[in-house]
C-alpha cells in the first residue's frame, strides 16, 4: 500500500505495522478514527489481532489500556464503577471502574445484555461517568476500541442502529494474506515483537494531532461533495437507513484526519472515499461491510 505519510505519523505507523502484519489500511483506519476523536468496532471472527491492536496503539502512545471481557452477566458497574460505602469514612467513596483509562478494549460487546451495552456507549458518548449524583469525567484521550462477533453466533446481542452510530468506524481485519501468515508462522509480528517497541509518542502529543486535525482546511466543494454522498443515501431508496448529520460530520472529521496523516492540511474528495467505507456502512445498514458504501461512491460524481 502506497500512500503518502505525514513524517510525523511515519515511526507510529511503521511500529504498528511490525506488529500486525498486512494490515496496512486497517491500521491506518485506526489510527484515522483515533486522531478524529471517534470510537471504532471491529467485526471479526477471534485470532486475527484485535486484542494486539488495541495494546499497541496504547503501548506506543503512550496511553493506558485496560481489556473487558463482555459476558451475559456483566452489569453496567462492572464498566462504570460504583460508590462504594467506606466504614472508617462514614462516606460512600467512588471506585473507578476498567472505563478509566485512556485505551478500552471492549472485548465481544454484543456478548453483553443490551443495558451493560447502553451504559459503556452513553459514557463514551458523554465522555463521563455519573454515579449517585456525582459527576466523573473520563481521561483524555479517550479511545474505545470494541470488537462484535458475527451475527451467526450464538449468545449474541446485536447492537441496535442507535448505538452502533456511536461509533465513527468500523472495519475487519480478516485472515491474513499468504505472505504476512507466513511471517506470523515463522515468529514475527505479534505480541511478541509489541513488548521490544518503545512509544514512538505521548499521550500529550496525541492530543496536539487532534488538534491539529480539527484545524484542517475544508473547501466549500468538498462540502458540496460530502452533502451529496448524504442526500443520495437517504433518496436512493436501496438502504436501510440514510446518513444522519452526524454521520456527515463523523465523515469530515475521519476525513480530515486521513488528510493529516497524509500529511496535508487540506481535505480532498480522495480523503472522503478512503473512509467512507469505514464511516457509512454500519450507520447505510446491511450484513456487509462495504457493498452498500461502495455502491454509495459509485452513485455520486466527485467533483
Amino acid at each position: 500500500m502506497s500512500v503518502d505519510t505525514n513524517p510525523e505519523l511515519r515511526p507510529l505507523l511503521a511500529a504498528l505495522e511490525e506488529v500486525i502484519l498486512g494490515k496496512e489500511r486497517q491500521i491506518r483506519l485506526a489510527v484515522c478514527c483515533l486522531l478524529a476523536r471517534g470510537h471504532l468496532l471491529i467485526e471479526d471472527i477471534p485470532g486475527v489481532g484485535k486484542t494486539t491492536l488495541s495494546q499497541a496503539l496504547a503501548q506506543l502512545l503512550g496511553l493506558s489500556h485496560q481489556r473487558v471481557q463482555f459476558t451475559s452477566d456483566l452489569l453496567p458497574a462492572d464498566i462504570l464503577g460504583a460508590a462504594i460505602y467506606d466504614e472508617q469514612e462514614r462516606a460512600f467513596r467512588f471506585h473507578p471502574g476498567p472505563i478509566f483509562h485512556q485505551v478500552v478494549l471492549a472485548d465481544e460487546i454484543n456478548r453483553a445484555s443490551p443495558k451493560t451495552q447502553s451504559a459503556l456507549l452513553e459514557a463514551m458518548e458523554e465522555g463521563r461517568v455519573s454515579i449517585e449524583g456525582e459527576t466523573h469525567p473520563l481521561p483524555e484521550p479517550f479511545f474505545v476500541i470494541a470488537t462484535q462477533n458475527p451475527f451467526h453466533q450464538h449468545g449474541t446481542f446485536p447492537l441496535p442502529e442507535s448505538q452502533l452510530d456511536r461509533f465513527l468506524m468500523r472495519i475487519s481485519l480478516g485472515y491474513p494474506d499468504p505472505r504476512a501468515e507466513r511471517r506470523l508462522l515463522a515468529g514475527e509480528g505479534g505480541g511478541d515483537v509489541l513488548r521490544g517497541l518503545p512509544p514512538c509518542a505521548s499521550g500529550g502529543k496525541l492530543s496536539h494531532w487532534q488538534e491539529e486535525v480539527t484545524a484542517l482546511h475544508v473547501s466549500p466543494p468538498l462540502l458540496d461533495y460530502v452533502q451529496a454522498l448524504l442526500r443520495h443515501s437517504r433518496e436512493a431508496g436501496e438502504y436501510q437507513s440514510g446518513l444522519s448529520p452526524r454521520a456527515g460530520l463523523g465523515l469530515l472529521r475521519a476525513a480530515r484526519a486521513w488528510a493529516f496523516l497524509a500529511g496535508r492540511d487540506s481535505v480532498w474528495p480522495d480523503d472522503v472515499r478512503a473512509v467512507l467505507e469505514a464511516v457509512a456502512a454500519h450507520r447505510l445498514g446491511g450484513v456487509a461491510l462495504e457493498s452498500g458504501a461502495r455502491r454509495l461512491l459509485e452513485a455520486v460524481a466527485v467533483p
